[in-house]
């Protein structure tokens, strides 16, 4: 009897050892290799086809070499405009090495216009000058002399039908657990009132606040910070948020509302949480199509 037990406790235990590193070998494996997935919006604002990418938490990953397998992948898509999310860098415990995503940022800025806005790792780099000195003002320096268009929080106009905004959310927004509601005047109060006629893009870092940004009048709303949920499985989506929210229902994908988008990118890298299982990083293609072009295609 006895025998038979332990011959149960071992197999159990060699079950348990076999999955944990199967696990890993897999979140290696998707860790290093990334997709390219494209979504498509339609909009009588939208007044000609343009293609957009959208990178978001970086967080220093490397693509092959010097992240060429990366660059390569958004040549084959020919982008009119990169638009980057945030957390391009790994900001935690006095570390802030910003070397990756400059050299990066500087390949596609020799060829496509890029626009970078912050996420709470560069936010943190900001406030924290205690601890990270001056590395947020000579990183800010370093991507204005490599061309990028750098924009904290403010609005650029990328065509006369076209608009991107950026808000740099404060630390309350990311408290784990509990994180501050959004005050319906908060985005107005950064970037006045949207144009009713414009096609209004919002990067805003965190997914948690699509109803304020719908309210203000983004018609998409672009977002990361969730990093997929880590593990994602089948019908439940991610399991666990940086903010330790569990089966949050917008850890990643494309959503719609009101006739409004919100897109929450997978992310390309990871951070404290070195896990992606279910979860292949995400290069983020963008496919803005006028609504005439929706109505030709149905007939």
């Amino acid at each position: 009897m006895v025998k038979h037990m332990v011959a149960w406790i071992l197999a159990g235990l060699s079950a348990g050892v076999a999955t944990v590193v199967g696990g890993l070998l897999r979140s290696r494996y998707e860790r290093a290799h990334f997709v390219t997935e494209t979504f498509c919006i339609q909009s009588p604002k939208i007044r000609e086809e343009t293609t957009l990418v959208f990178l978001t938490d970086l967080h220093s990953q490397v693509f092959g070499e010097d992240n060429e397998a990366l660059v390569e992948a958004i040549a084959k898509v020919q982008p009119d405009y990169i638009l980057s999310g945030g957390d391009a860098m790994v900001v935690k415990r006095g570390e802030a090495d910003c070397t990756v995503p400059l050299a990066l940022f500087g390949k596609l800025a020799k060829r496509w216009p890029l626009l970078c806005a912050n996420g709470n790792h560069e936010t943190r780099m900001k406030e924290q000058k205690s601890v990270y000195g001056d590395r947020y003002p000579t990183y800010q320096k370093e991507l204005r002399k490599l061309g990028v268009r750098t924009l904290v929080s403010g609005s650029y106009e990328i065509k006369p039908w076209l608009r991107v905004s950026t808000v740099e959310l404060e630390n309350r927004f990311y408290k784990d657990g509990f994180p501050a509601q959004m005050e319906p005047s908060y985005l107005s109060d950064k970037l006045g009132n949207a144009d009713a006629f414009t096609f209004e893009i919002l990067l805003l870092h965190s997914p948690l606040f699509f109803r304020a940004c719908r309210q203000w009048g983004a018609d998409l709303t672009l977002s990361g910070h969730f990093h997929g949920g880590t593990i994602r499985l089948p019908l439940l989506g991610g399991v666990m948020t940086p903010q330790y929210q569990f089966f949050h229902p917008k850890c990643a994908g494309f959503f719609e509302k009101d006739g409004r988008y919100l897109l929450v990118g997978r992310g390309l890298g990871t951070h404290s949480i070195n896990i992606r299982i279910g979860n292949r990083p995400q290069l983020v293609v963008l496919r803005l199509l006028p609504q005439e072009r929706e109505a030709k295609q149905d007939r």
